[in-house]
């Protein structure tokens, strides 16, 4: 926090330097503050003109944004008109103040490849980054890199074992084996972004069938409390052949998960309560949610929901168009 309000205090005093120096060479009289000289009539909204080509051009979120809106809020409309009229300067000192950002842009990108996702990435988002965030980041470059490096490692694509291992035909899953495209989920049931993601899935399976192979991994975060029960039901319900039926359900209000919650749900669907229960008081599959947790950690799962397809890392797995873009393309492939 303390580093973060230094470089808030460098760039409001450089903003405010950068706009007395642009008024400064249009002379007092220009600017109202000497001699009684007849002035031209200034529009009113000089100064709001003036703060939104700063910011425009620094940054929505940076330092020198806000200050520039600071200082502009005790100016004369005079001074911004003048400062408007030679918005060149301000401007050539604004990009030398994003060399920064340039430089430590082009540094990412050669540590992690000019080629790669990250590096798309970093160029899409850190131009849109204030300078004193660049200049932050550059004092934790070590880290930035490291992150960045492990971020590029989870873009590649799986190895074909890797891709074999958890594809098997051991978890709850739609489609045929050996289908050009397989679609595997890591997921947590009392997860809100998983939520978003079955009913992605939902969308899939009604569209795609029988076109493409789907594969269930549970993922229950340990953050979550009733993410472990009811990734076991779900796998007690995929035993009597209604796992999608049972997924379905408790996505729907992900506020019922306990144990009475999940022995309603269990009876809505048709399940044999009797036997359901049994494999809950037993903890029949909680080695089946085991080994999906390793398997997950295997392949670099930190969150939920994650996707795979074809062992491929699918960006944003709640966007049901992005998942179809990507089935299609790969349905379309050779």
């Amino acid at each position: 926090m303390a580093a973060r309000y230094c470089s808030y205090s460098r760039s409001a005093l450089t903003a405010l330097t950068l706009f007395l120096l642009a008024v400064s060479a249009q002379g007092c009289d220009q600017l109202g503050l000497g001699g009684a000289k007849k002035e031209a009539k200034v529009s009113e909204k000089a100064c709001a003109d003036y703060s939104k080509k700063v910011c425009d051009e620094a940054g929505a979120e940076s330092g020198t944004c806000t200050s520039v809106k600071a200082a502009t809020d005790l100016m004369p409309a005079k001074a911004c008109a003048a400062a408007l009229t030679d918005f060149a300067f301000t401007k050539s000192k604004l990009g030398d103040a994003r060399k920064a950002c340039d430089t430590l842009m082009a540094k990412l990108c050669k540590e992690i490849g000019e080629k790669t996702e990250t590096c798309e990435m970093v160029k899409s988002q850190v131009k849109n980054f204030p300078p004193e965030r660049c200049t932050m980041m550059d004092q934790h470059y070590a880290e930035v890199v490291a992150d960045l490096k492990k971020r590029e490692e989870k873009n590649k694509p799986l190895s074909a074992d890797k891709i074999a291992l958890i594809a098997k035909s051991d978890a709850p899953s739609f489609g045929p084996e050996g289908a050009k495209v397989t679609v595997v989920e890591f997921s947590d049931f009392e997860c809100p972004f998983c939520s978003r993601a079955a009913t992605a899935t939902e969308k899939v399976r009604a569209n795609y069938k029988d076109k493409i192979r789907f594969v269930f991994r549970q993922f229950p975060l340990s953050f979550h409390k009733n993410a472990r029960p009811a990734a076991e039901a779900s796998l007690a319900a995929n035993a009597q052949g209604k796992f999608w039926e049972y997924h379905d359900l408790l996505f729907k209000d992900q506020s019922k998960l306990d144990r009475a919650s999940l022995e309603a749900a269990a009876k809505q669907v048709g399940l044999d309560v009797a036997a359901f229960k049994k494999a809950l008081d037993e903890k029949t599959f909680s080695a089946a949610v085991d080994a999906d947790l390793k398997l997950g950690e295997t392949v670099q799962v930190d969150g939920t929901p994650t996707l795979f397809l074809n062992g491929k890392r699918i960006a944003d797995p709640t966007n049901y168009e992005e998942i179809a873009k990507q089935i299609d393309a790969a349905l379309a492939g050779s």
